[in-house]
């Protein structure tokens, strides 16, 4: 089971990397249950959104630790990132 995770897990953050808007985010990571637009279950693996985002050509906003951030898309659509949970925009209070 555990390694089906993984593969799901791999193949978003793969997604990730020809982002170009919140919105794909968004859609790639889409969890019926989740607090923000989105969530990403994998943050305890070895790759990371911010990772897969930065490689996809968005740049940081902010940043506080690596499960606290912000970061723009090509197009100039942002998100911000908590502890796995994905909100669009810039949400920092």
């Amino acid at each position: 089971m555990l390694d089906g995770f993984w593969k799901f897990i791999e193949a978003q953050l793969k997604e990730l990397e020809s982002a170009r808007t919140a919105d794909d985010v968004i859609r790639t990571m889409r969890a019926d249950d989740c607090v923000g637009d989105a969530f990403f279950a994998g943050s305890g693996g070895d790759e990371s959104v911010w990772g897969a985002l930065h490689t996809a050509g968005w740049t940081t906003i902010w940043v506080e630790a690596d499960y606290y951030f912000a970061m723009r898309a090509p197009d100039g659509s942002a998100i911000t990132y908590v502890e796995g949970d994905i909100y669009r925009g810039d949400q920092r209070a």
